[in-house]
């Protein structure tokens, strides 16, 4: 299946892109793909910073509080103690 494509004429400062093309020399690919790549990365953490930000306004914080301090249960594995201070 081959992939659909859209170009978008794209102005940049003189000095943007030439670390740009630096930068893609550097990763071996065209001045297109790392820019596409930069993109995809970009969405990608904006994708998850919402992810994030939505289960955030779903969390029960007071039955995490209640969790975390509840008696019983396992003791620590060697080297997940508390720390004192």
């Amino acid at each position: 299946m081959k992939q659909q494509t859209a170009t978008y004429p794209l102005r940049l400062p003189r000095s943007l892109k030439e670390a740009v093309n630096e930068a893609a020399n550097n990763d071996g690919v065209s001045i297109n793909q790392f820019i596409a790549i930069a993109v995809a990365e970009k969405l990608a953490a904006m994708k998850t910073a919402r992810f994030f930000t939505e289960r955030q306004q779903r969390a029960d914080t007071d039955a995490f509080k209640r969790i975390l301090t509840r008696q019983g249960g396992q003791e620590p594995c060697e080297g997940d103690e508390l720390v004192a201070g």
